[in-house]
């Protein structure tokens, strides 16, 4: 009988496994599809030449991480690299918005934009300079982050605390108008807010685009050398070193409750797995309470908060074989790993605005991947593995766009969705489409059956909005790892902190195993 059973083999349950085999716990990982790594893998799917990431790619948080920094993983063969630029915003103009790894470099090119935007970037350079530690502390930890608030209280005292805090809930929208006379920060920090759900106007967002921006300025967005794949497999190299165990393809329909305890779970083949200890979950919050557990076992209230439960936007990704670099008009995203596309900070308001009517954005904004441009090793010489991801609603009441899109995505739908979002990229970089030996879609209900936890291809485990972070994450009074359930403990992106591949859920959640472990 193992001490713990791990559901999902996802970063946060590897790192979790990992975690609790280290601290010699005997530990079996039950994983749903023939492989591990969850929303961390890669293939050659797109073209055997290339080496495509089928999920996430960049991983800013996982380099900031110190939970993955604690795990050595490069004495398991991980090495990262990184583009020559970490992010590029182009203009229709032909000038290019770009966040370098020197953030004086980045300064002297927001200037050119307007004059004095550099010092106003080097101040929010030396906030984060002086709040980065405890900051981080604070976003890897169990809520309340009681060591990092008070080492943080201490350093922002009265004033400068507020302003911080007001800084952090701030629009984005109103954050770089506040800050910034020219257009180019103001689309690095926007652009950056909407590697969540975070739109212009929504608040919190000018904190989270200040905390993606200040990651990426001080760790660059890297990327596992030979793809995402590599970072899954020292993780699970290591858990099975510690002597962890690691079943594929086995989905895992119940949790197993006697006593108000979890004691094992069932598999689909209807093999009883116990655990001696605890059973962590690295599934979404709705998929652990409403399929996993009986209601019995459940408050009635978190099932009625539950119902409140909200998703992060739906993802619709495009993979692509390109026989050539991006011809981009504005020069300096050739040498930028990641890539924003949208016309201005009102783009991405209009965007944003489609998609809480429902609507399928007709001028998507496009999330731009240069894999080949971050690490060599994905693609033959003169290439580049390329990928593009926007969002669609969830529920689809129309197309703002001519196609007629109604979320059946159906091939049809699928191939209509991908031409406008390389007609979008031709508007940046003409004679893209020319460059394209091959593609592939992945539309949300493709994503989904991937991956059971990005429902619609929801990649952050639930929105990023205020009103279901900290204290109210997955739902109101909840804030950490423990369940209702004895032994039982959350370790998915459902949990603060959230999304990202940075390992913190898993790490709490097996912390919390332990510690209770402990107290018995």
């Amino acid at each position: 009988m193992p001490d713990a059973v791990v559901i999902g083999a996802g970063p946060n349950g590897l790192v979790a496994a990992n975690l609790l085999a280290a601290a010699g716990w005997s530990v079996e990982v039950l994983e749903a599809q023939p492989e591990p790594g969850g929303a961390v893998r890669s293939d050659r799917g797109v073209h055997p030449d290339y080496v495509t990431d089928l999920f996430s790619a960049f991983y800013p948080l996982a380099a900031a991480s110190p939970v993955l920094g604690g795990l050595d993983l490069g004495a398991e063969g991980l090495r990262w690299a990184r583009a020559p630029r970490v992010l590029a915003h182009p203009l229709p103009d032909g000038r290019c918005a770009v966040l370098e790894s020197d953030a004086r470099d980045t300064a002297a090119g927001l200037d050119a934009f307007a004059d004095g935007d550099g010092a106003a970037w080097l101040e929010l350079c030396a906030t984060w300079d002086r709040v980065r530690r405890d900051v981080l502390g604070a976003l890897f930890t169990p809520f309340p982050p009681v060591r990092s608030g008070l080492r943080l209280a201490a350093r922002l005292r009265a004033a400068e605390g507020l302003r911080l805090t007001r800084t952090m809930l701030l629009p984005v929208r109103r954050l770089g108008e506040e800050r910034f006379g020219g257009e180019a920060a103001r689309l690095l920090l926007a652009g950056s807010a909407l590697h969540a759900d975070l739109g212009p106007e929504a608040a919190g967002s000018g904190g989270f685009g200040w905390l993606m921006s200040m990651l990426g300025q001080t760790y660059g967005f890297p990327v596992p050398v030979g793809g995402a794949g590599a970072l899954t497999g020292a993780l699970v190299r290591r858990l099975e070193r510690h002597g962890g165990v690691l079943r594929c393809g086995e989905q895992v329909t119940e949790v197993v409750v006697r006593g108000g305890r979890a004691v094992g779970v069932r598999t689909a083949r209807g093999e009883a797995v116990p655990a001696s200890r605890a059973v962590l979950a690295d599934v979404s919050a709705p998929a652990l309470y409403t399929r996993l557990v009986d209601a019995r076992h459940l408050p009635g209230r978190l099932l009625d908060d539950l119902r409140r439960f909200q998703w992060d936007f739906a993802t619709f990704k495009v993979d692509w074989a390109l026989n050539g670099p991006v011809p981009w008009t504005a020069r300096p995203a050739a040498t930028a790993g990641t890539v924003h596309l949208a016309e201005g900070v009102d783009g991405l308001t209009r965007f944003a605005a489609q998609i809480a009517m429902g609507q399928v954005p007709d001028r998507p904004f496009l999330l731009f991947g240069q894999m080949s441009t971050a690490d060599a090793t994905r693609s033959p010489a003169g290439t580049e593995a390329a990928w593009a991801y926007t969002h669609v609603p969830h529920r689809i009441k129309g197309d703002a766009g001519d196609d007629g899109l109604t979320g059946r995505w159906d091939r049809g739908e699928q191939e209509a969705m991908a031409d406008r979002m390389e007609h979008e990229v031709e508007r940046w970089a003409p004679g893209f489409r020319s460059r394209i030996t091959a593609r592939r879609l992945l539309a949300p209900p493709t994503i989904e059956s991937m991956d059971a936890n990005l429902p619609g291809g929801a990649i952050n485990g639930g929105t990023a909005s205020a009103h279901q972070q900290l204290v109210f994450r997955p739902t109101p009074g909840t804030g950490r790892p423990e369940t209702p359930v004895r032994g039982l403990y959350l370790a998915s992106a459902s949990a603060h902190p959230g999304g990202g591949v940075h390992g913190a859920p898993g790490a709490n959640a097996a912390r919390a195993a332990m510690r209770r472990r402990l107290r018995r």
